[in-house]
Order: structure tokens, then sequence, then C-alpha cells
């Protein structure tokens, strides 16, 4: 998703990014990764693509004086590294598995989300992946409805998998994803997102 009029952008995730993500993780997850574990998927594994999002960085008008313009430069440049939320999968042959997807807790409800996950779709289509694939607790109701939205539908569970409360984990999946109807709906999906994200600010979207 072009992300160049948005208030937010999507990088790959770095290695220094892995404390903020770590620190995301910490709070919105009973089971968290450790930060070694997200520095193993940016790292060495050779099969992951994470993706964190940010504010967009606001350069100082070219009118300013020269110390005032450094002085901003430097401002937006400290706070376009703050990371709101991340996401990524594992490439398996030709299925793309969402390991993760967080936003922090005092940015939700902007749309970031349905962005990240805009943007591993997308990623996953550009490394040919058929379809996606993720699990998900059926007591989160609120990440089910963003899943079933962009296409994914439940195919069975893992009994007992999450083991803070033993909780079984639904596994969801995507039709191919090249498809026409995954495709339409998907562009549907990004015009709404753009829409909302450059008038609003995406104020009123889920998660």
């Amino acid at each position: 998703m072009d992300c160049r009029e948005l208030p937010y952008v999507l990088e790959p995730m770095r290695l220094g990014d892995v404390p903020a993500v770590a620190a995301i993780e910490r709070e919105v997850f009973p089971l968290p990764w450790t930060a070694s574990a997200f520095a193993y998927e940016v790292q060495a594994n050779p099969h992951s693509y994470y993706l964190v999002a940010r504010h967009r960085r606001q350069e100082p008008a070219p009118t300013e004086g020269r110390l005032t313009a450094a002085l901003l430069r430097l401002r937006t440049r400290t706070k376009s590294t703050d990371v709101l939320g991340y996401g990524g999968f594992w490439l398996m042959v030709d299925e793309a598995h969402i390991s993760t997807i967080a936003v922090r807790l005092d940015h939700r409800r902007r749309g970031l989300g349905h962005l990240l996950l805009i943007g591993l779709v997308d990623w996953a289509c550009e490394v040919k992946a058929s379809v996606i694939t993720l699990e998900v607790r059926p007591s989160n109701t609120a990440a089910r409805s963003l899943y079933r939205m962009y296409g994914f539908q439940p195919v069975g569970r893992r009994k007992g998998y999450y083991s803070d409360n033993g909780e079984d984990a639904l596994i969801m999946t995507t039709e191919a994803i090249t498809s026409p109807s995954f495709q339409s709906n998907l562009s549907d999906l990004k015009a709404r997102l753009r829409a909302r994200l450059s008038s609003s600010q995406g104020v009123g979207l889920a998660r």
C-alpha cells in the first residue's frame, strides 16, 4: 500500500527497532516474545518478514531559519523513530504464516492494525505466497473480526495452544491471495483506509 500521503509509514523492522518492539510486545500480550526472539527474526531467520509502523516524519518548511530548521529536524526525526506497531510472517514454501501483529495500546483504533495487515498481505504477494494463515484466540473477538474483514476464514483449531490459560488457537486462512475476489476486496479496504487516514488521522477505525 502506498503510504506517501498518509500520517504513518511502514518500514522493514531493523535491529534497532527491537527494544521498542519488545516493549510493545510486553504491553500487549500475556505470553510475550523476548527481545532476543525478535533479534533472531530480524538477523538470522531467512524465512521471516517483519514490518514496523511509525509516524511520518514532517520536515520543516524551507523558509525556517537555519538553527530553527535544524532543531525541528532533530525533533521530528526523534519522533519518527517511535514504533507504533509491528507485524510479521514466516514464508513456508508458498504459505505466509502471520506470526504476530500488535499496536501500542495508546495508538489503537487509529487504523494501524489495518495498515499493518495490508502491508503484510502486500508483502506476501510480492514474495509469491499463495495463501496466508494465522492463529488467533477464539476469545479475541476484535482480532477475529479484523481478519474476517480481510478474507480470513476459520479452518481448524489447535487444542490448548496458549499455555497461559490453555485456550485453543483458532486457525484462519485466506483463499488464494492473487484471486480476483481477494484482490477486489483488498482494493476496497485499502481505499477505505486511505480515505479515513487522510481525512481524520484514522480515528474511528477498529484496531
